[in-house]
């Protein structure tokens, strides 16, 4: 496997779960007659609640889950692998799993995410996040082997700010990683594309990033902007704020070009604890 196809959309995802699953279903269909392998789909695709209570009332259980179960079956129909950017679903405490899916080509489950690093901010404008009210961090990074995109590793959204994680998963042979995200506006225009085009460069891998767009059934607004980029850096496209499906190639052989020219994974040294230097004599 030298190439592939992929197809990335861009999503403006409501408050229904069972109208989410309908799009994604069309989305899936739309991309196999597209002539795609793969579907990565953005953060939180099957529902995009900031209200907490409703959010926990619709919220469902991974078996129980209406838009996994259309989406596998999609999949399965489709003969198409789906990346399911995430779902916000059921956990223990009273707390929600942000939790990320890839889905083979007969609709099995070949690997789940829980997003480790949770958005606890507050803007200058005023917008505050406290993604950890209402969901519990994951703990394991996760790569997947034999892919039709190679070994793909797997992000959300705010873990794009901690360049351990990808460095984990380079380490860990990853060809492409997956960063489905809802960028908020502000933090989208002043961060998203380089920070997806270093990571890139960082792991001399692709970034495939497929992103919630536009105005939301919650009241928000998300950045869209959905990115591909390559080993080098390079931008294979960007799209803009409205929900859109687009198409790219995967050219795997890039990778090894990239990480000959310049070896930095086999460069990569452990930095030891850092002492604070003294005046003491």
């Amino acid at each position: 496997m030298t190439s592939a196809r992929i197809a990335i959309l861009q999503a403006q995802s409501g408050i229904d779960p069972a109208a989410n699953a309908e799009r994604l279903v069309a989305a899936v269909e739309q991309a196999a007659a597209g002539g795609a392998a793969m579907l990565f789909t953005p953060e939180m695709s099957g529902m995009l609640d900031r209200d907490r209570e409703r959010a926990l009332e619709r919220a469902r259980t991974e078996s129980e889950d209406e838009v996994l179960a259309a989406v596998r079956a999609a999949a399965a129909r489709a003969r198409m692998w789906v990346h399911l950017g995430s779902l916000a679903l059921r956990g223990e405490a009273g707390k929600l799993a942000n939790r990320g899916f890839v889905i083979d080509d007969t609709g099995e489950i070949r690997a789940r995410y829980d997003k480790i690093h949770l958005f606890d901010v507050d803007l200058p404008t005023g917008e505050s996040w406290r993604e950890s009210a209402m969901y519990a961090a994951g703990s394991k990074a996760v790569v997947v082997p034999e892919t039709p995109v190679g070994t793909l590793g797997l992000t959300i959204c705010y873990d794009l700010r901690f360049p351990g994680l990808f460095e984990r998963l380079s380490e860990a042979g990853a060809d492409v990683i997956a960063v489905p995200a809802a960028f908020t506006v502000p933090t989208g225009q002043a961060h998203w594309s380089v920070l997806l085009r270093a990571r890139a460069i960082e792991a001399e891998a692709y970034v495939v990033a497929a992103a919630q767009a536009g105005r939301h059934e919650d009241g928000r607004t998300t950045y869209g902007h959905s990115l591909v980029a390559g080993p080098w850096g390079e931008v294979l496209f960007e799209l803009g704020d409205a929900p859109q499906l687009a198409f790219a190639e995967i050219e795997l052989q890039r990778i090894g070009e990239v990480r000959a020219r310049i070896p930095v994974l086999k460069h990569r040294r452990a930095i030891a604890r850092i002492d604070k230097a003294s005046a003491a004599p």
